[in-house]
């Protein structure tokens, strides 16, 4: 069986209207993602609080990533990329309307602690 080849930047789905989440590959503890933006940001008030771990790289584009507990949002571009752990709430200030963001999410499961 050949496993067949993908581009991450080919047959981008219109994100106009509603971020767009692909699932590349998925495991027993792991999730990968690509997410489509396109002028979105979280809705006002309201933040990210993940039971998992997610690294996150901005492939393509700009955005604005706000993490609680920080003064101001941090802008990412393209080959940013940021360890966010499981339950620090964030959220995306926004995300540049000209054309496509292409980010990248790995979630996962949290190291357990010592022992």
């Amino acid at each position: 069986m050949t496993t067949p080849i993908r581009n991450l930047f080919r047959d981008l789905p219109d994100a106009s209207g509603a971020e767009a989440f692909t699932r590349l590959a998925e495991g027993g503890a792991f999730r990968l993602e690509r997410i489509v933006s396109t002028g979105q940001a979280t809705p006002e008030g309201q933040w990210y609080d993940q039971p998992e771990d997610e690294w996150v790289v901005l492939l393509k584009g700009a955005a604005g990533l706000r993490i609680e507990g920080e003064d101001e949002a941090r802008t990412l571009a393209p080959g940013d990329c940021v360890l966010l752990p499981a339950r620090r709430r964030h959220r995306v200030e926004w995300t540049a309307a000209e054309g496509p963001t292409v980010w990248l999410a790995l979630h996962f499961q949290p190291a357990s602690g010592p022992g």
